[in-house]
């Protein structure tokens, strides 16, 4: 994962994602380098458009929701919560799905 966010650091830096960049990075930071995951990261990213692969993620973080006034019975908040917990799990799986997409 440590990988990834290196290269995400490049990305939003206008910097070059290459091997060596990924690996200076990591290393700036004191993480230990696995130098075929950096390669492989940097071959599955070299035909991504990762401006487009954040645009297709949808946002992982829901907003959370106000606390209802007093009004709110005991007995809706269950459907609420199953509720919320299918579309959060929609959400991920649609995320995980763009994500999939960086690794070809």
């Amino acid at each position: 994962m440590e990988n990834i966010y290196a290269a995400m650091l490049l990305h939003k830096a206008g910097k070059e994602i290459t091997e060596a960049s990924v690996t200076s990075v990591l290393t700036a930071v004191g993480i230990t380098v696995d130098a075929v995951q950096v390669k492989a990261l940097v071959a599955s990213l070299s035909e991504v458009n990762i401006d487009e692969a954040i645009k297709a993620v949808p946002t992982m973080m829901a907003a959370v929701p106000a606390p209802a006034a007093g009004g709110e019975t005991k007995a809706a908040a269950p459907v609420d919560e199953k509720k919320k917990a299918e579309e959060d799990k929609a959400k991920e799986d649609a995320a995980l799905e763009g994500l999939g997409a960086l690794f070809g």
